[in-house]
């Protein structure tokens, strides 16, 4: 019985961008907050930079949740629409 053989010509361009979107699709759908650590991995920044820029504006403020003392998060999605808005104001 002979062995069938297949050649498959593939676009990596276009099987990246499916593989980001599924992962962008996975992200949204696996993280409800964010805490400074996560959003200074996933977005590349420092945490300086990030409290420099972001997390002291007045919109971002208002996404915070924190018990007293306690450590600080901000939901995800609401979070990261704010932080596009004040990349737009720059």
């Amino acid at each position: 019985m002979p062995i069938a053989e297949f050649n498959i010509d593939v676009d990596q361009s276009e099987v990246r961008e499916y593989i980001n979107e599924k992962l962008d699709e996975t992200l949204k759908n696996a993280l409800f907050v964010w805490d400074i650590e996560e959003m200074s991995k996933r977005t590349c920044m420092s945490k300086s930079f990030l409290e420099n820029e972001f997390l002291h504006d007045p919109r971002m403020k208002l996404l915070e949740r924190r018990k007293e003392k306690g450590k600080r998060f901000w939901f995800y999605e609401q979070s990261l629409e704010v932080m596009k808005e004040i990349m737009d104001d720059w």
